[in-house]
């Protein structure tokens, strides 16, 4: 089928360009304004009681708007906020607000109302602030901050903007900010670094024009999805960081392999054929793999993971069908003119001999070469990386995610510290069917829950039977014990009491995230197992890569926790220590498993293709190993490249991401696949192709020509390869 392919891109080339082009333009036209179409909602689980206590809620009192924006108020020195000339400027701007903007503001509450707010002025009479509640919801709350932010300043006053919107506000122009500079920096850099990989500007510049049309296609499919359902733009941020990392590396897969074949003697067609035949395959189960993995957070009801896999799937689907019809019929026309524009010393691609005599051969031949002592030490020391996560800890979505001196942050920690007696986000008792007597009785019961500020208060009159309860929480990060003591109380007989508020909210998003952690393992092992059995024909090849896999994910975990949990590079990357949010973790579970995975699909392709053509066991390690080091190595290095300029992100949660990423790549291009892969299989010998994949040959025919049987390959010449690398062949 993918002869088949390959022979009619070539044939098509003109054509296949001219629609790609056409189709990728259209998508990046109708995707120009996808950053006002995102969402930010669906941090939450749906089902959850809290989130069910919410709804009706809103349904009967309208949505709770008095943690919308909080401004505090601070007078300049001498003064205060009860001054005469203060009080008529404040009232006169609040005034002014609310005849300026009616269809955005919806109530404001402030100090200089009346008796009912005089709690909105700290002891020293020097702070004060106003409660703004916005109209609409979701989205549109956002934007309707963004339209009044510039006038809630007053003369004279220092102020500062706290409460739900400015915080998500501000998590949203940092998410922004980072896919920018992902696309402005990250892709100038990719391409130098290309330059060293292949030698030459054209080869260069084709896995990054693959990157290229993958972002501007992606943003479209995002934008007609948005269209349908809520994309949070956190989701945004992640389908950018993935699919231009996958992009660029599926073209450098498919260039390393189309040099390859140039530089064996194949014709243009051929070359281009066998690289759709062989690299193109690999690249089809590689997207079908990290597609799978995106897919198992379907499990979830939250929709800022739902809205990841809808757009990455898309992406890493659109870059594998750009690598495998776009890119070949680029190669089609270029042809042997691929190392145009190049520096000699780089762009000569190697012989199969000299890639036999070379240091990734060399380091597999020395792996294997003691394999219980590279492999012991190895897993002795992942294990040690893994032990830290048991320090991990979850959290909600919270200013100490923003830098700490972001202003809204500052503000939100200062208004904390100034009036500790209010809570932006309280927790919150809704009691249906209870009578005066019982909701007395409630109150009593709730109040004395732990971990309170102070006791219940009724946030709004009774309606149609419904009272909800507000009291705040000394320690949001902490809430689960007060949660579950409320859960526990006894309700009286024909009465439904529920905890609901943002920090139960963010509670039972984060038990119902673990509690489903079990069966997104269990669908990423099972259709990874099958995805790999069904592409390489080996039960045991499918168990030791998602084995590896798993070592790679706990390893990225453990050292996840070290950094951001415990803390100890937190003054390097400018962060708070505290607990990971609760929604990347998932994330990161999902992309740095299908990534290790997918370099695993690199690996064993050429093993598999070498083992095919009879190579012994040792010999297919070695010759998977010496063909795909350097290019793992290389997508590897530009994933970092990639990731890191996420890195350098003003969002914690971003960090984890970029942070998570670079580590999991590091050891993966290096310590798993150059060391502890050819290791363990020299170890379990020719057990590995079980069930099996070819017959082991010694001294036969050896490693064929992939594209045709009667070239003689590096495979031909086994034993003349090791003894030049100074190896005896029986060991």
């Amino acid at each position: 089928m993918f002869a088949t392919l390959g022979r009619v891109v070539y044939r098509r080339r003109h054509l296949v360009i001219a629609i790609l082009l056409a189709v990728v333009a259209i998508g990046g036209l109708f995707g120009r304004d996808l950053a006002d179409h995102l969402s930010q909602e669906g941090w939450f689980d749906d089902t959850s009681e809290s989130a069910i206590a919410a709804r009706l809620a809103d349904n009967t009192f309208g949505r709770d708007t008095d943690a919308d924006v909080i401004v505090l108020y601070t007078t300049p020195d001498g003064t205060t906020v009860d001054d005469p000339a203060i009080t008529e400027r404040m009232r006169a701007h609040f005034a002014k607000l609310r005849a300026e903007y009616p269809d955005q503001i919806q109530k404001i509450d402030s100090y200089w109302d009346g008796a009912l707010t005089s709690g909105f002025a700290d002891e020293s009479g020097r702070h004060a602030f106003a409660s703004i509640g916005l109209r609409g919801e979701g989205t549109a709350t956002v934007d309707n901050f963004e339209a009044i932010e510039d006038a809630l300043a007053v003369d004279g006053m220092t102020v500062q903007l706290a409460g739900l919107q400015p915080i998500v506000d501000q998590i949203n122009e940092g998410m922004q900010s980072d896919i920018h500079r992902a696309e402005l920096i990250a892709l100038p850099l990719v391409a130098i670094l290309l330059f060293f990989v292949f030698g030459g500007v054209v080869a260069a510049l084709l896995p990054v024009l693959i990157g290229v049309m993958t972002i501007l296609g992606a943003q479209g499919i995002m934008r007609v999805i948005a269209a349908g359902i809520e994309v949070n733009a956190f989701a945004s941020a992640v389908v950018t960081l993935v699919s231009l990392g996958l992009a660029i590396d599926y073209g450098l897969f498919t260039v390393t392999r189309f040099r390859e074949e140039i530089a064996a003697g194949r014709s243009v067609e051929q070359a281009v054929v066998t690289t759709v035949e062989r690299a193109g395959r690999t690249v089809v189960f590689s997207a079908a793999i990290i597609a799978v993995s995106l897919a198992a957070l379907f499990i979830y009801p939250h929709g800022v993971l739902r809205s990841v896999p809808y757009g990455a799937i898309s992406a890493v689907v659109l870059a594998a069908v750009l690598s495998t019809t776009m890119l070949p019929a680029v190669l089609g026309i270029i042809g042997t003119r691929i190392d145009a524009l190049s520096w000699h010393r780089f762009s000569r691609t190697k012989t199969p001999e000299e890639l036999d005599a070379g240091y990734f051969s060399r380091v597999a031949l020395s792996a294997m070469r003691r394999p219980v002592l590279v492999a012991v030490p190895l897993l002795l020391v992942l294990l040690a990386l893994i032990l830290p996560i048991r320090n991990i800890d979850f959290g909600g979505l919270s200013e100490r995610y923003l830098a700490p001196q972001n202003p809204a942050r500052v503000a939100q920690q200062d208004f904390d510290a100034t009036f500790p007696q209010f809570r932006t986000e309280p927790i919150r008792l809704v009691v249906i069917g209870a009578d005066n007597t019982q909701i007395g009785d409630i109150r009593a019961a709730a109040s004395a829950a732990p971990g309170l500020t102070g006791p219940f208060e009724p946030s709004t009159p009774t309606r149609d039977g419904i009272n909800v309860l507000d009291a705040g929480l000394i320690d949001q990060d902490d809430a689960g014990p007060t949660i579950e003591a409320l859960r526990d109380l006894r309700a009286p007989p024909g009465v439904l009491m529920m905890v609901a508020g943002v920090p139960a909210l963010e509670y039972d998003s984060i038990e119902g995230l673990i509690d489903g952690l079990p069966l997104l393992l269990a669908i990423l092992v099972v259709s990874s197992f099958l995805l790999l059995f069904a592409a390489f024909g080996s039960a045991v090849l499918a168990i030791k890569a998602i084995a590896v896999s798993a070592l790679s994910l706990g390893a990225t975990l453990g050292v996840l926790t070290w950094l951001f949990v415990d803390g100890h590079v937190s003054e390097t990357f400018g962060f708070t220590p505290g607990p990971l949010m609760f929604a990347v973790l998932v994330l990161i579970v999902t992309v740095v498993f299908g990534l290790s995975t997918d370099y695993e699909v690199f690996l064993l392709s050429r093993m598999v293709e070498a083992r095919a053509k009879g190579a012994d066991t040792p010999e297919a390690i070695r010759f998977g190993i010496a063909r795909t080091g350097g290019v793992i190595s290389a997508a590897a290095a530009i994933l970092v490249v990639v990731t890191g300029a996420f890195a350098f992100s003003d969002l914690v949660l971003m960090k984890y991401i970029a942070l998570g990423m670079i580590f999991a790549l590091v050891l993966d291009a290096t310590v798993l696949r150059l060391w502890l892969v050819p290791a363990v299989m020299k170890l379990l010998g020719d057990l590995c192709w079980w069930p099996g994949i070819g017959q082991s040959r010694r001294g036969s025919a050896g490693v064929a020509s992939a594209a045709g049987e009667n070239e003689q390959r590096p495979g031909d010449r086994v034993g003349d390869d090791l003894h030049r690398v100074g190896v005896d062949p029986a060991e």
